[in-house]
């Protein structure tokens, strides 16, 4: 849970600037106006800027965070007189003082000589979002790691033509989370650029379960000896990968694919299926030290990998129509972290910004910013201010988005 106590008449800024403070908008105040400095003294100079201030910044970053609760084509349609203009919030800017902030966004507007990393002109926020997350929250002992389903905008998906939308969903990178799978909160992000030739780029990694592998040794590298259960899907289970954790203090259960997982290692007995017919709930077990191969079957063969369950341990599968199934606790417990992520993801991927940038820096960043607010949100309702006001996670983003653009007094209603 939270490490530390809010007061009772916390606001969603309150909770936002646990991750996102000050000094970070600051900065990104002085980045920006470097930037235009620096533009202009390359291709001319653009009589129409003036240099960002500190409260245009967070009017700037309440527009696009508008588009998280109000889906439209584009954050200008708030300056429209269509369906998507919102009259209540464009008179703090005007649309061409915010395409002009927009031209001239950044968090690092050099590149400095050592720089060698894809994403330099987002690391120092990324880094800092780390150490929020880190200082403001404890996580459960069980969590999870996997791609957080990021929904695309259904009003683009609808009106855009085929063309476009295939070249949508072609982004330069992979978003992986390693989430508390007890609150929701994700305690750490990790991108993987899918173009590059460094030492992390996916021509070093010829195979997809070496690359998992090493997504997954990043998500872990700061939860070793905590004694973490941490849940695994087919793609990054792998023997060698859990013998490794187990070295560090940390325990694994995953689900195990004869096709997407790295199967070094394991009985090929226990890959191959039965012949003989089975019936449900019945399951067979190898072990190796405090491993075990666990092969479940239900309507079909399930394999899992695990050394932080014993195999002995009873659980059970409850369906609606079926009833109580029996499984190893594992299998249960496995069952149980998933579905809770699966509800996550259904409640919390509605409200990523719509706002799709071409720089995969933007993308990103604007992808960690829905994350923080999401956390926030998550902290806000494990918090004492939740049962003064009890916002709904759309109500929160109104909130945030109006104290952002200064259009009303921060402290909650009674």
């Amino acid at each position: 849970g939270p490490t530390r106590k809010m007061p009772l008449t916390a606001s969603a800024m309150d909770f936002f600037q646990l991750f996102v403070p000050d000094n970070v908008l600051k900065n990104m105040v002085v980045q920006t106006n470097m930037y235009a400095k620096k533009y202009q003294e390359r291709f001319g100079s653009d009589d129409a800027w003036i240099d960002v201030t500190l409260t245009e910044m967070k009017a700037f970053l309440g527009y696009m965070i508008s588009t998280s609760i109000h889906h439209c084509e584009s954050v200008l349609s708030i300056w429209s007189s269509g369906f998507y203009s919102n009259k209540s919030i464009a008179l703090i800017m005007t649309q061409s003082r915010f395409e002009k902030i927009l031209k001239y966004f950044h968090i690092v507007a050099f590149r400095s000589s050592q720089t060698t990393h894809s994403l330099y002109k987002i690391q120092p926020f990324l880094d800092s979002l780390q150490n929020g997350f880190d200082s403001a929250f404890r996580p459960s002992q069980a969590q999870v790691l996997h791609e957080p389903l990021i929904d695309e905008d259904p009003v683009f998906i609808a009106t855009c033509t085929e063309r476009e939308l295939r070249k949508r969903k072609k982004r330069k990178f992979s978003l992986w989370v390693r989430q508390c799978s007890s609150t929701g909160f994700i305690c750490q992000i990790y991108v993987h650029l899918k173009e590059g030739s460094g030492a992390d780029g996916l021509d070093a990694l010829k195979n997809k379960p070496q690359l998992h592998s090493m997504v997954a040794k990043s998500l872990c590298q700061n939860a070793s000896g905590k004694n973490y259960i941490i849940f695994t899907g087919p793609s990054i289970t792998s023997l060698h990968l859990f013998e490794e954790f187990e070295k560090q203090g940390i325990y694994c259960c995953g689900l195990l694919s004869t096709r997407k997982s790295d199967c070094t290692g394991l009985p090929p007995s226990m890959l191959n299926n039965s012949e003989t017919p089975q019936s449900r709930g019945q399951y067979r077990i190898r072990m190796k030290g405090n491993m075990s191969l666990i092969c479940w079957y239900n309507k079909g063969h399930f394999r899992f990998l695990t050394n932080a369950y014993s195999p002995v341990q009873q659980g059970v599968i409850i369906k609606r129509k079926s009833g109580e199934i029996p499984c190893p606790l594992a299998v249960e417990a496995f069952a149980a972290h998933l579905s809770y992520i699966c509800k996550y993801d259904d409640k919390y991927s509605k409200y990523f910004i719509s706002h799709k940038p071409n720089k995969t820096w933007q993308q990103v960043f604007w992808f960690a910013i829905s994350i923080a607010i999401n956390n926030a949100y998550i902290l806000y309702k494990m918090s004492e201010a939740y049962h003064v006001t009890r916002y709904s996670r759309a109500q929160f983003g109104e909130r945030l988005v109006k104290e952002l653009l200064g259009l009303e007094d921060t402290s909650p209603t009674h």
